[in-house]
């Protein structure tokens, strides 16, 4: 399948997984602009086409997360910048992002989102808020993507069920039939193979028609791994990362997905209108490592670049 304007240093192996590449196709990855500053040519790195999300930090200045779209836009990149609704003062804000986002760096796409932040600066608390003003709308974007939590939310859901965080995403399944754009969920990442399963087909069962892009957790220490998946909310998967702790021979070997990514790819192919739809990678132990994990594995990007 064909790239474009992509150079890439070595061919993917012959023993690549077949399923596992039918379900990495199209794969999306998560920068921020500290981290993307550091990558001097991300066409060695990533398929022109790639979805790339550009998550928004409190603190991070607008002007940064727009000067990091365009550089990614100009790239050939389909550039998805996070709105995180409790760092977003009001509705002014919110009309001046959207503008600066479309004017400096052609941006169509958002993921919408509460944020990790406890109390909001200002008018809005939830990505419901920010879709109901309509903002996104009237400006013509194209696709916009919600959060997920497949292990719930206890930010949300404190007693560590799933009950309000499935309610909201029932409210946003219902929205999707009130605007142009295409929709999609995009979680939070896991790391085993079963509770993201069967989160899937329970929205299903709900109604909830929404392609998934699930998260996964790209090779890092697993040390970091584990501190990112704590500060995350990670649920039940993350005993897969304590058992693998507590064997001395695989500490201090990298963390890889090839577990999660395998399995989850053979219930694709055996479920082909199952509702994972798209692998989204968090490139927790770097941009450059993820990118060539991915590859190496057959992931690609959707083909022509900037496609939906």
């Amino acid at each position: 399948m064909a790239l474009l304007n992509f150079r890439r240093k070595e061919t993917v192996p012959a023993t690549t997984d077949a399923k596992v590449e039918a379900f990495l196709h199209d794969f999306s990855i998560e920068v921020m602009p500290r981290t993307a500053e550091k990558i001097e040519d991300f066409s060695a790195l990533l398929p022109a086409g790639t979805r790339v999300y550009i998550a928004h930090i409190e603190g991070t200045p607008i002007e940064d997360m727009v000067a990091t779209a365009a550089r990614l836009n100009a790239d050939g990149y389909n550039v998805m910048p996070h709105f995180p609704a409790r760092i977003i003062k009001d509705r002014a804000t919110l009309a001046d992002w959207i503008a600066r986002y479309q004017g400096e760096a052609d941006v169509k796409q958002a993921l919408v989102l509460a944020g990790g932040v406890a109390s909001p600066v200002g008018d809005f608390s939830d990505s419901m808020q920010l879709l109901e003003t309509g903002l996104f709308d009237e400006a013509g974007f194209e696709r916009l993507h919600v959060a997920g939590h497949p292990e719930g939310n206890r930010d949300i859901d404190m007693d560590g069920g799933r009950l309000r965080v499935d309610e909201a995403l029932k409210w946003k399944n219902a929205f999707q039939s009130r605007t142009d754009a295409k929709m999609a969920i995009a979680t939070q990442f896991a790391f085993e193979a079963q509770p993201i399963i069967e989160w899937a087909d329970s929205l299903n069962y709900a109604g909830i028609t929404l392609p998934i892009h699930i998260g996964i957790a790209g090779p890092a220490k697993l040390q970091t791994l584990i501190k990112f998946a704590i500060a995350c909310g990670v649920g039940p998967s993350l005993k897969v990362l304590q058992k693998r702790a507590m064997d001395v021979t695989k500490l201090l070997l990298p963390y890889e997905p090839t577990d999660v990514i395998t399995e989850l790819a053979a219930h694709k192919a055996e479920n082909p209108d199952w509702n994972v739809s798209h692998v989204h990678f968090f490139p927790l132990g770097g941009i450059k490592t993820n990118a060539t994990w991915a590859q190496t594995n057959g992931g690609t990007a959707a083909v022509p670049a900037k496609a939906s």
